[in-house]
Parts: C-alpha cells; sequence; structure tokens
C-alpha cells in the first residue's frame, strides 16, 4: 500500500525526519493557506491550519503514523473523543483500513457522530480521557492494532512538524511563531523543524497549562485541566519526547485568559470570517490580549489550529451585527 520509513539512526524528530515525513504525507493533507493582517498596527501572519483536512492540524500526525509502517490486519486504535480521534479516522478511510476509536463515555454525541461519519467503530469506555486510553491500549495488546498516539510519539511529531516546514516556505521572514499547546504534539514538531532558528513560543490558557508547569518545575507534572479550551488543550501533562524538545527549543510559554481567548474567537469571525474553536484561536489570543508583545519591527507568526466548534452556539455568542 505504502513504503516504510528507511531502517536509520537519525534523531527521532528532526529537520531531516520531518523533511522525510511531508515528503510522505504531502499528497494526502492540505497545504493551508496563510495571510497577512494587521493588529493594532502589527504586521502578523496567520497559518489558517483551520482549513486542514477535518479543521485541524491532526491529520498530518495520523497520517505520519498510518504511513510509516504496514498497518496490521487489526486497523489502528486510538483513544480521543475529539480532533485527533476524526483525524485518525479520515486517514483510516483515505487509506482504507479500520479504525477504532476509544472515546470517553461523556463525549458530546455530535463529536461522536462526526468521528462516526469518517467510518470508525466508535467503543464507549470511562468517564474521561484516561479510561478511553486505558481500553485502547488493552486493544493494541489484544489484537496487535496500531496505536496512535495524539501527541507523544515520534511519528506524530514529525507529522505535526510539518506545519513548520510549511510555514517557513510560505512566510521565511519571520522572527517568531506563536503555538497553542496541549498535550505538545504541535509546537514539538514546529520548534524541532526550526530548532532554535526562529523563536517559538507557546500559548496556554491559564487553566490548561502543562508545558509552562512542565518547564517551571524541570520535568512533566500532572496538572488538572479546565476551563473554556479544556476540549482541545486539556492535556494532564505534557508528553516525554515532547518535554526535551520544548526546554532545548521552546522561547518561552505565555499564559491568556478564557475571555482572551473569546475575543479571539470574535476577532478572527468578525475581521476575516473564520471561524475557530477555543483552542485554535488561543495562540492568537496573546498578541490580541498582549500576553505576548512583539518588539518594534518584529515579524510574528501565528497558527490558527482548530475550527471545531458548535457553529450555531458560535454564532450566538458573537458579538450582533449591524444590518
Amino acid at each position: 500500500m505504502h513504503e516504510t520509513l528507511p531502517s536509520t539512526h537519525l534523531p527521532a524528530v528532526s529537520r531531516s525526519t520531518i523533511t522525510e515525513t511531508y515528503r510522505r504525507i504531502a499528497a494526502a493533507v492540505r497545504r493551508t493557506p496563510v495571510i497577512d493582517v494587521e493588529v493594532a498596527g502589527q504586521p502578523v501572519c496567520l497559518k489558517l491550519e483551520c482549513l486542514q483536512h477535518t479543521g485541524s492540524f491532526k491529520p498530518r500526525g495520523a497520517f505520519a503514523n498510518l504511513m510509516a509502517t504496514d498497518i496490521p490486519a487489526a486497523g489502528v486504535a486510538a483513544a480521543s473523543g475529539g480532533n485527533h480521534g476524526a483525524a485518525v479516522a479520515f486517514a483510516a478511510r483515505t487509506l482504507g483500513v479500520p479504525a477504532h476509536i476509544f472515546v470517553p463515555e461523556k463525549t458530546p454525541p455530535a463529536k461522536i457522530a462526526r468521528i462516526a461519519s469518517y467510518g470508525a467503530e466508535i467503543v464507549l469506555a470511562g468517564e474521561r480521557y484516561a479510561g478511553a486510553l486505558a481500553r485502547s491500549q488493552d486493544f493494541v495488546e489484544q489484537t496487535g492494532a496500531l496505536a496512535v498516539h495524539a501527541y507523544d510519539s515520534p511519528a506524530t511529531l514529525n507529522g505535526q512538524g510539518t506545519v513548520g516546514r510549511e510555514l517557513e516556505e510560505q512566510a521565511p521572514d519571520l522572527d517568531t511563531v506563536l503555538v497553542a499547546v496541549g498535550g505538545g504534539g504541535l509546537i514539538g514538531g514546529i520548534a524541532a523543524w526550526y530548532g532554535g532558528d526562529r523563536k517559538v513560543v507557546g500559548v496556554e490558557p491559564e487553566s490548561c497549562n502543562a508545558l509552562h508547569a512542565a518547564l517551571a518545575a524541570g520535568r512533566p507534572v500532572d496538572v488538572s485541566p479546565s476551563g473554556y479550551a479544556v476540549n482541545s488543550l486539556g492535556a494532564s501533562s505534557v508528553g516525554s519526547l515532547v518535554f526535551p524538545i520544548a526546554r532545548q527549543a521552546v522561547d518561552s510559554v505565555v499564559l491568556v485568559r478564557d475571555d482572551d481567548i473569546a475575543l479571539a474567537q470574535q476577532w478572527l469571525w468578525s475581521e476575516l470570517r473564520v471561524i475557530t474553536e477555543p483552542g485554535g484561536a488561543t495562540a492568537f489570543a496573546a498578541l490580541l490580549s498582549g500576553a505576548y508583545e512583539p518588539a518594534p519591527g518584529e515579524r510574528v507568526g501565528i497558527i490558527v489550529c482548530g475550527a471545531n466548534t458548535d457553529f450555531a452556539a458560535f454564532a450566538r455568542e458573537s458579538p450582533r451585527e449591524s444590518p
């Protein structure tokens, strides 16, 4: 069906492995556009990864996993009630292999239906993500299915790193890239791509601050995520593979309030007609709120990473416009 990655001793996540991954998955993912805007007199480059297949950057990592090896007869398995589950289901359907997505029992029916629409078998397991993950791991052990982790695997990090590769081609003059952080797959991949050549800044909600807490402690630590963006950025800790990359190649992490994220969503809609989920607007919220203040002349790029929100609810919460 597809060739496997060559056996090498290269670092697990690097510019060379991201380049190889991009070559492999490029035909399966969208090269998402960039758009230049002005915010309070500051020129900003937005990378609209919210226009990726399934509405988030996640298919890059999903395809990177599925196209890195031969798929067992049992197919693939993942734990997720959101963007990762949809991405794995989409990638599996595209490649013609079975997908088993384990979701928490309290996952909203609309999200379950969306994942199922890509042809995956849905398994309700546990009240929270940890329970769904445990069940998916049991399934993998029993059947030999390929496990696809949302953020803490080399293939996932290499896949997400292709966002950085594209952005460098599209906007080579950037000084800084702002990236929202949940478990850290996206920022880990982008930071590995730039490798310190550009300033990479993480952005987290105050109540979902796994990377900020890890960098302060000097190691990954457990947090108790909550708040407005918890559905997409609510990891209880950063990945063990992500952390050393972040410690070496992420310049800093800034925190934003839930209200800042909501205002960023509203700005992106009113000014650009771009709909984002809370996690998708979090990096932009850092600039709009002043949590990140660029230096004079600093050229900033921002990843707008997800669009999966309920449009009716979004429209009700957005400011009314004059007829």
